[in-house]
């Protein structure tokens, strides 16, 4: 199995537990992803005027936020860098989230609803997708509330566009789960990692082969252009990246 380098590209960035450059990641035809295009993390919300000098002194000059307006919370609005809120999910498909997230089993907190997700709303990636391929010279700053799932789902689209080893984009995904730990005790909240392996053994699989299973379906360039987004705005969208 290949291992993504880790150390050099996780983010220390205080109040921030989840953020790491998708730089560094192994193409499967040789090469790498480019260093500081896209960064994934959890929610910026608490962090300092000085925080986020670091984020811009990183080349960071856009922050896409996934999260619904009902997640927000106060913070420091930075100079220097362009917000674009972009709530990934749409809650009025209740017959989606009562399958996959309402009904409070965490299966939207696993890899079991990305395949569905990229089938229902396809609309709503390539709306994200077309603002990572427009965003203004500079990274991009990619979250959602704790960067695990709705940043997951849009990361591993990205790096499969970028062509990235299937086993790397699943590595990458596993470090959310290592780094989330602490966060959890800190932000007094409890830890979801028992309740989400027992919603993936429940239905007889892993969370590797739930996602390898998605990428063996997905194919982002043919995904993104049939979810309306131009085959000049996919170009420049894997220009970003790569």
């Amino acid at each position: 199995m290949l291992e993504p380098m880790t150390v050099e590209r996780h983010l220390d960035w205080d109040s921030c537990y989840n953020a790491r450059d998708l730089g560094g990641l192994p193409r499967r035809n040789g090469g790498q992803t480019r260093w500081g295009a896209v960064v994934r993390s959890d929610n910026p919300d608490r962090f300092s005027e000085e925080t986020w000098a670091k984020v811009h002194d990183y080349g960071i000059r856009t922050r896409i936020d996934l999260r619904g307006e009902h997640e927000m919370l106060d913070g420091v609005e930075p100079k220097g860098i362009t917000r674009l809120t972009i709530p990934l999910d749409d809650r009025s498909d209740e017959e989606f989230w009562n399958k996959y997230g309402e009904n409070g089993d965490f299966t939207s907190c696993t890899p079991l609803y990305y395949t569905p997700f990229l089938d229902r709303f396809p609309h709503q990636i390539a709306k994200v997708c077309t603002a990572i391929a427009h965003a203004e010279p500079g990274g991009v700053l990619l979250h959602c509330a704790a960067g695990r799932d709705r940043t997951g789902l849009i990361s591993l689209v990205l790096l499969a566009l970028a062509d990235v080893e299937p086993e790397a984009i699943v590595a990458d995904h596993a470090l959310s789960t290592e780094r989330l730990k602490p966060a959890w005790a800190e932000l007094n909240l409890d830890d979801q990692t028992a309740a989400i392996e027992k919603v993936i053994a429940r239905s007889g699989t892993t969370a590797r082969d739930s996602l390898l299973a998605t990428l063996e379906r997905l194919n982002a360039r043919d995904y993104l252009t049939k979810a309306g987004m131009s085959s000049a705005d996919v170009e420049l969208l894997e220009d970003r990246l790569v």
